[in-house]
């Protein structure tokens, strides 16, 4: 128990697709799969996962203080750091000094308390070092509107956040903040709930509309519904003047880190943060994997720009509701007429209609708030980023169904990720794509999950739009398989890039900073990982060589672990 660094770190707790449709036979059924979190969709999980009850690694000498190893162990991490650092000031998007990937990882969801502190205040300094001397770039932190501007509007505490951006910084570590305006809770793997500020919650109330609406009247209260964006609906505000006033305060308290500390501002966009509709809520088990989701377009606000459209397109009739076939949220494709494969309702005037105005309702949302945005932080040296959803499965049907539920107009004859690449672009954001980490063979061979073709599709697409390309894994993976993946994608060598494309991800962030990590098979791992992205795509060494080094680098670094286990008992 008195060195147990586990336990102590358990409370921070439209172009064609030129590629053919997929059926079940094609995958590969006689590879393994790997553990059952694996084959979870990434919905459940793409910020949360839960603790889990396991033990640190020890050094050989318990109860030691060995404060000169410790010394010569930073040390050691920051000239290997140095030696294959990619970021420039100005951030991810620059050019690169040589080529690597730098590694983020994501903190924990209560990094900060609900009382406006730094969570295990003890705990948090020890992990933090303990990532530096893995070598890791710096730490993604979720940045709750639910709690800075909790208690009224305007009124912005940013107390734990200011003590946690010092402790970084103090550190060396590199921050990526994510403007989180979305619900925390009610989802897999939530270990806390941060619901959205306590007066906008009292707005909802009033008006149960402001909530994304689906067909049979269920409410979802994760993120205000894009239908009233621009409504003064918000004591006098609209939803995207707050998330603009937000971010604005933000800078303004942060401004002596900005482009130094922090070289990133993630803009939430949608429930996990991602820009698409909450398509699969799994509260209350209304969702679960591998259902096509169900739209959420049936709020008043929603609806009047449906009507609107509608008219100007000159078919009224089709103003008054979305599609009445389109199943339920576990239903599969085949099992509706909308989504179905042959004469589908998707596949229809009006369905290009109807899936043309939900998509660009998404578009449109993205713009608004990347606009303003764009002009807070420019000339601070942050970049901007949007984070968007790897739904995977029953990627390989026509239809696409659970993509086209969540806001996503891809099909097998449209690419529905070039115009989200191409509203990044204009206003100089970073695509942040997930399930960087899954293979098609691991996934359920029945649901014709696509997770590499998608990553692919996706690279293609950011590729042609000449935006950066950033990675997440959806699901905590520790194991070598998932690593070796992630390396794959993120030095983006496909059989369709450009002959003599060099080009890699900019930047790749880890799912999750938790006990599971610290533990030694793990740690081990996870350096070694580091340590291959940082030598990039196109490192003269030999790999043999460089899981040496990472070996003698985990040797090297391990007392540090240590010594932060030993540090919080006192």
């Amino acid at each position: 128990m008195a060195f147990n660094l586990t336990h102590q770190l358990g409370a921070l707790a439209g172009t064609p697709i030129k590629s053919g449709e997929m059926t079940a036979p094609s995958v590969e059924s006689s590879l393994s799969v790997s553990p059952p979190s694996a084959r979870m969709p990434i919905s459940m999980n793409l910020n949360y996962n839960s603790n889990r009850n396991v033990s640190p690694p020890m050094s050989p000498v318990l109860g030691a203080r060995r404060a000169d190893l410790s010394v010569a162990c930073k040390a050691f991490a920051v000239e290997t750091v140095e030696e294959q650092r990619t970021y420039k000031e100005g951030g991810i998007g620059g050019e690169k000094e040589k080529g690597g990937v730098p590694v983020f990882v994501m903190m924990p969801l209560d990094s900060v308390t609900m009382g406006n502190t730094v969570n295990r205040r003890k705990a948090m300094r020890a992990s933090l070092q303990a990532l530096k001397s893995a070598g890791v770039e710096g730490i993604m932190i979720d940045v709750w509107w639910g709690l800075v501007e909790r208690e009224s509007p305007g009124a912005y505490n940013w107390g734990g956040y200011n003590e946690l951006l010092e402790m970084a910084k103090k550190i060396g570590l590199k921050v990526q903040a994510v403007m989180s305006f979305h619900q925390c809770g009610g989802n897999v793997g939530d270990s806390v709930t941060i619901p959205l500020p306590q007066w906008v919650v009292e707005e909802v109330d009033k008006d149960p509309d402001l909530a994304y609406t689906d067909q049979w009247g269920r409410r979802n209260h994760e993120y205000i519904s894009l239908g009233a964006d621009t409504l003064p609906v918000l004591k006098g505000r609209t939803p995207v003047q707050c998330y603009s006033d937000f971010m604005r305060a933000f800078r303004d308290n942060f401004k002596h880190l900005l482009g130094d500390t922090i070289v990133e501002i993630q803009v939430g966009m949608g429930p996990a943060g991602e820009l698409r509709y909450p398509s699969y809520p799994e509260q209350d088990g209304t969702w679960r994997f591998p259902g096509i989701g169900a739209f959420q377009c049936y709020d008043k606000y929603s609806l009047s720009s449906l009507k609107a459209a509608a008219e100007a397109y000159g078919k009224p009739e089709w103003g008054g509701t979305g599609p009445t076939d389109a199943g339920h949220y576990n239903n599969w494709p085949e099992d509706t007429q909308f989504f179905k494969k042959e004469d589908g309702g998707w596949n229809t005037e009006y369905g290009e209609f109807f899936l043309t105005w939900y998509s660009q309702m998404l578009l449109d949302h993205g713009e608004r708030i990347l606009s303003s945005a764009k002009s807070l932080f420019q000339d601070t040296g942050v970049k901007i980023s949007v984070k968007v959803a790897g739904i995977h499965w029953h990627y390989g049907t026509r239809s696409h169904a659970p993509e086209l539920t969540a806001g996503y107009y891809n099909t097998r004859f449209r690419d529905g990720y070039l115009p989200i690449a191409q509203m990044l672009a204009r206003h100089s954001a970073i695509f942040n794509f997930t399930c960087i980490e899954m293979r098609d063979h691991e996934q359920p061979q029945d649901a014709l999950c696509a997770p590499e073709k998608l990553v692919n599709q996706v690279a293609l697409a950011t590729l042609a739009a000449e935006v950066p390309l950033a990675g997440e894994n959806a699901l905590p993976r520790y194991d070598d398989y998932a690593h070796e993946q992630i390396l794959k994608a993120s030095a983006l060598s496909f059989d369709q890039n450009q002959e003599g494309e060099n080009r890699e991800m900019c930047a790749f962030t880890y799912l999750r900073m938790n006990p599971e990590l610290f533990k030694a098979d793990n740690w081990g791992k996870f350096v070694g990982f580091v340590k291959k992205m940082g030598e990039g795509r196109d490192s003269d060494r030999c790999r043999e060589e460089v899981e040496r080094e990472a070996e003698h680098f985990v040797h090297v670094t391990q007392p540090l672990v240590q010594e932060a286990a030993v540090a919080l008992t006192h």
